[in-house]
């Protein structure tokens, strides 16, 4: 029986650090997160149990429990075939399911993984060399990525720590294993030894596999992950405890988890390996904001009329986007005083209503009938036509 793979050890630093940066060159520059290309045969691939800390660990083992292993239930056909005999499942990092976790529990600690990584330079350097990124960046890189579970066994370019730089070796993920994925789904970092991760090199040959197999391993139910179109601001993942849908905000380990507003079209339990329904694109969230052009009284003529618009608008372009925009409330005409303000219905009552001009009918018998006599006033003596004499 074959030992093990090993990551091949390099003969120092410096020197690994030049075979690293002269075969990644052509793969990745520094914030691209496509990682170095393997300094072991990439046809050699290891399997790696969701519990093992894994050869060449960078640190401690920073994964949390997160309940029992999610093993997806295997009931569609296998795979596309590639060249070689080699089955592939592609499925972008966004795919509804492809992860797993706990609500409310991350099933990684990002702040544990930043210390131990902060707290050796060496480390850090590689760390930041294998996942394209500069070491200065590395808190951020890691506070901006999502626990989660794997629910499939996954293959992934897996880059260990060994003679102060990082080698790279091609593996197997088992279900279950707690990683880190990114804003396109992609995982970044294996918790259990740190290790960072990135797209796995070559197809990989299924009889070339080093390393003992699990129960349920088969290499036809083997995932790739390909980055989604464009980042995502949540991944929809399956609570491998109750196995109902959650929601997890990108960056987040748990503490915002909520079900999604519009769940995937198949269970949680569906196979992900299989012929999938298609999911419709998420539709925008309404914006609390609108760019409608206000509305109001229309300005004085005066200013109007300096301004050359009747709106008093002086290029016409808030009168044509209103033309344009039917979602928009109707500015009221300029020169009808009596029509109802913006928000009332047109023949709605406004204000106070003012006394009208005609009297009520009932009030017109009595107006027209024969007016009474004067009453006549007793006046004072010498009084004539009401204005009394001045005496003295």
């Amino acid at each position: 029986m074959r030992p093990p793979i090993r990551p091949r050890r390099a003969a120092g630093a410096a020197l690994s650090a030049g075979i690293l940066l002269a075969a990644g060159c052509a793969q990745y520059a520094p914030g691209s997160g496509n990682g170095t290309e393997g300094t072991a045969d990439a046809r050699e691939v290891l399997l790696l149990p969701a519990a093992a800390q894994g050869p060449a660990p960078f640190t401690a083992s920073t994964a949390r429990s997160s309940g029992p292993a999610p093993t997806p239930t295997h009931t569609g056909p296998p795979g596309t075939s590639a060249p070689g005999g080699r089955t592939v499942h592609t499925l972008a990092g966004s795919t509804p399911g492809l992860y797993g976790g706990t609500r409310s529990v991350g099933s990684c600690d990002v702040g544990k993984q930043i210390r131990l990584l902060t707290a050796d330079r060496a480390r850090r350097a590689a760390f930041a060399q294998a996942s394209g990124i500069a070491p200065a960046d590395v808190p951020d890189f890691l506070h901006g990525l999502t626990p989660v579970l794997l629910r499939a066994d996954t293959r992934v370019a897996n880059h260990g720590f060994s003679g102060g730089a990082a080698t790279t070796f091609q593996s197997v993920l088992q279900a279950g294993t707690a990683v880190m994925v990114d804003r396109h789904g992609l995982p970044r970092v294996r918790c259990a030894g740190g290790n960072p991760l990135t797209p796995p090199a070559g197809g990989g040959d299924a009889a070339a596999v080093r390393g003992r197999k699990w129960a349920g391993y088969d290499p036809a139910r083997v995932v790739v992950v390909e980055p989604a179109p464009r980042e995502v601001t949540d991944l929809v993942i399956v609570d491998v405890v109750n196995h109902r849908w959650i929601e997890r905000p990108a960056g987040d380990e748990g503490a915002s988890d909520h079900a999604p507003e519009v769940p995937p079209p198949y269970g949680p339990g569906a196979d992900i390996t299989g012929p999938l329904p298609a999911v419709p694109p998420a539709e925008p969230k309404p914006s609390t904001t609108t760019d409608c052009p206000t509305t109001g009284p229309p300005p004085p003529r005066e200013e109007a009329a300096m301004t050359g618009s009747p709106s008093g608008d002086p290029s016409g372009t808030l009168d044509a986007d209103r033309a344009q925009r039917t979602d928009c409330p109707t500015a009221l005409p300029s020169d009808d005083p009596t029509a109802a303000p913006s928000g009332f219905p047109p023949d709605e009552p406004t204000g106070t209503p003012e006394e009208p001009d005609e009297p009520p009918q009932d009030l017109v018998p009595l107006m027209t009938e024969e007016p009474q006599t004067a009453i006549e006033l007793p006046w004072p003596e010498g009084a004539e036509d009401g204005i009394e004499p001045v005496t003295g």
